[in-house]
């Protein structure tokens, strides 16, 4: 099976006599709050989602990424990890509880450094941009000043309200894998509902594969995208009826939106990776938000290292459409359709008006069941 990004798939869930002993400290050490996105990198952190990364990343580390794409190790990682520190709550030497927003204890941190970091060098440098209508930098503006970096242990997984039969560690996906008798892999990231185009994508990765893993991401993200609860039903539903069954698994994938576009792209090949996938589709815009990246900025950013230091294969495909002239799914490679008036294209905000006034977009958009899901839960949140 694939090896992890870095080489080794990091385990820091603490258990056994360890966690007793963990948890001893935990009750005497000082607290730090983790927010939504700190606490779903502290998860992919512990169950090795993220590796090679031990911990929050310090000062050498985050420049490394920041200004080369790289750890100082080397190997190539394009994302800031970091932890802020609240309120000064840690100091260097020190180990920390980390709690989520309700006051559960999550983990501890071995507090290695505490620093600062310029916030605009870091957006420029991770997402492209220090736009501060940038969802990503008003994130970063939104925290303090400093951060905190150290290995971390994880004591209990944090809790969800849904699809717990479907959160996958990489150990549990990659003996999965095993049990299918897959050898190849593509991994589908998706932060929406699957529409035809996607389906049509999938499906023409599934053709040179073993197997296809479905992996939402159920993180953060913004308050416009469509909640994940309500993904997950479009998910099954599309799964149970139009996919073949014993080639194609679901699980879910925790980590938290950052929005950045070609950096992005490449975190979620990596990272799949851990998971023990073999090949990644790249899509159009993949991980993209408004007009800050070209169309296909984010596959062309694999080019810029080698195979062995990517490990993961990108499959790059083109925007897909229904092709009226053909009847059939297709791309600009594909169509018979020459005429834009012969493409069916829906953008994103046309079908959020048609799906909240009650409307089914074009069955040539998505499958009527999974449009079904959408009306139900825009119209009910519409009457709220």
């Amino acid at each position: 099976m694939i090896a992890a990004h870095g080489g080794r798939l990091i385990n820091r869930i603490a258990t056994g006599a360890q966690r007793d002993e963990l948890l001893k400290i935990a009750e005497k050490a000082p607290r730090l709050t983790l927010n939504e996105r700190e606490l779903s990198d502290l998860e992919m952190i512990g169950t090795g989602a993220m590796s090679p990364l031990t911990g929050f990343m310090g000062r050498a580390d985050l420049n490394g990424v920041v200004k080369n794409c790289r750890l100082s190790t080397g190997v190539v990682w394009p994302s800031a990890v970091t932890l802020s520190n609240k309120d000064g709550v840690a100091k260097v030497g020190e180990t920390v509880a980390l709690h989520d927003e309700g006051g559960k204890l999550i983990g501890l941190i071995e507090v290695r450094e505490v620093y600062s970091y310029d916030k605009k060098d870091e957006a420029e440098g991770t997402l492209g941009t220090s736009d501060e209508a940038h969802p990503g930098m008003q994130y970063l503006m939104s925290i303090g000043d400093e951060y905190v970096a150290g290995d971390v242990w994880v004591l209990n997984m944090p809790e969800y309200d849904f699809a717990n039969e479907n959160r996958l560690t990489p150990r549990e996906t990659r003996v999965l894998f095993k049990a299918k008798g897959w050898k190849t892999i593509v991994a589908f990231q998706t932060r929406n509902p699957i529409h035809r185009a996607h389906e049509y994508l999938t499906k023409c990765a599934l053709e040179l594969v073993d197997g296809l893993l479905i992996h939402p991401l159920v993180g953060a993200t913004k308050a416009d995208d469509i909640p994940a609860k309500v993904r997950m039903d479009c998910y099954e539903t599309l799964l149970e009826r139009y996919y073949p069954k014993d080639r194609v698994a679901l699980a879910v994938y925790p980590q938290a939106m950052r929005y950045a576009g070609p950096r992005e792209a490449m975190l979620h090949a990596l990272l799949r990776k851990n998971y023990g996938c073999t090949h990644f589709i790249v899509g159009r815009d993949h991980a993209g938000v408004g007009s800050y990246y070209g169309t296909y900025d984010a596959q062309e950013i694999f080019g810029n290292f080698t195979a062995e230091e990517i490990g993961i294969q990108p499959m790059m495909f083109e925007h897909a459409f229904w092709d009226k002239v053909a009847g059939a799914m297709a791309s600009n490679k594909t169509a018979a359709a020459t005429k834009p008036e012969d493409k069916v294209f829906l953008s994103g905000t046309k079908v959020r008006e048609m799906l909240t006034n009650g409307e089914r977009p074009p069955v040539e958009f998505t499958r009527p069941e999974v449009a079904d899901i959408l009306i139900n839960a825009m119209t009910s949140k519409a009457s709220v």
